[in-house]
C-alpha cells in the first residue's frame, strides 16, 4: 500500500528542469498540488502552466536560494498559497567548477555550495516541521549523491555529506510524529548539474524518486536509490 497524494501540496525546489522538473510531473500526475521553485518564478511558468491543465493547482515562485531573505520570502508565499505543505523536495543544488588543482580550492566554493546545498534546506525543513507536526503527516525528501572519491568536487560533496548528517541526526526526534525524512539519491544523470557523459537519463529518476513520498510507516532516515526502482511502475 501506498500514500493517496491527491489534494496534498508539495514544494519542489529547482523545479524548472532535471529531477525537479521530473518529480513535479511526477506528483502531478498523483493528484499533488505544487509550489514550483526556480531562481526566477517565469523559468516555471510553462511547467505551472502544462500541470494546471491536468487539473491540479501549480504555482510558480522565484528565490535565490543562497540568500536567507528570499528563503524566507518564498516559503511565506508557499504557506499562504497552499495553506501548508505536506511534501517538500530539497532538490535543487549548485556544483562548483570541477578544481583539478583540488589544494587551491578557493574558501568560496564551500561557503556557496553550503549555502544552497545544505543551509538552505535546513531552514526550509524547520520551517515546515511545526506544520507537519501539528497535522500529524509530511514528508521530507533530501536530495543527496552518491558522489565519491573526487576531491576535485570537494565542496559539492562535502555539503551533501553534511545534509546526510542533518538527516540521521533530526530523525529520531520524528518518531511517532507523522512526519518522515529521508534521502533520496537519484543516481549519476544527464542534467546541467551531471553532465553530458553520465550513464542514466533524466527520465530515469521516476518513477523511484517518487518512492519516499509515497510510502507509510516509521521510515526515517534511509537512503532511496532512484536508480534500483529504474523501469519498474509504483502504484
Amino acid at each position: 500500500m501506498t500514500v493517496d497524494l491527491k489534494g496534498k501540496w508539495a514544494l519542489v525546489t529547482g523545479a524548472s528542469r532535471g529531477i525537479g522538473k521530473q518529480v513535479a510531473l511526477g506528483l502531478a500526475e498523483k493528484g499533488c498540488h505544487l509550489v514550483l521553485h526556480s531562481r526566477l518564478r517565469e523559468h516555471t511558468a510553462a511547467l505551472a502552466a502544462e500541470l494546471a491543465s491536468w487539473g491540479v493547482k501549480a504555482v510558480s515562485l522565484g528565490a535565490d536560494l543562497s540568500d536567507e531573505k528570499e528563503v524566507e520570502a518564498l516559503l511565506d508565499e508557499a504557506f499562504a498559497t497552499s495553506g501548508g505543505l505536506d511534501i517538500v523536495y530539497n532538490n535543487a543544488a549548485i556544483m562548483t567548477p570541477f578544481r583539478q588543482n583540488y589544494l587551491a580550492t578557493p574558501a568560496e566554493d564551500f561557503r556557496q555550495s553550503f549555502e544552497v546545498n545544505v543551509i538552505a534546506p535546513i531552514r526550509i525543513t524547520y520551517r515546515v516541521l511545526p506544520g507537519m507536526r501539528e497535522r500529524r503527516w509530511g514528508r521530507i525528501i533530501q536530495i543527496t549523491s552518491g558522489i565519491q572519491d573526487q576531491p576535485e568536487l570537494m565542496a559539492y560533496a562535502a555539503s551533501k555529506a553534511a545534509l546526510d548528517k542533518f538527516v540521521h541526526d533530526t530523525v529520531p526526534s520524528l518518531r511517532g510524529s507523522g512526519v518522515l525524512m529521508n534521502l533520496l539519491d537519484p543516481g549519476w544523470l544527464r542534467t546541467d548539474l551531471g553532465g553530458p557523459n553520465a550513464p542514466n537519463s533524466v527520465e530515469s529518476v521516476m518513477p523511484g524518486a517518487l518512492v519516499p513520498a509515497l510510502i507509510e510507516g516509521e521510515i526515517h532516515g534511509v537512503l532511496f536509490r532512484a536508480q534500483d526502482y529504474a523501469l519498474r511502475s509504483v502504484t
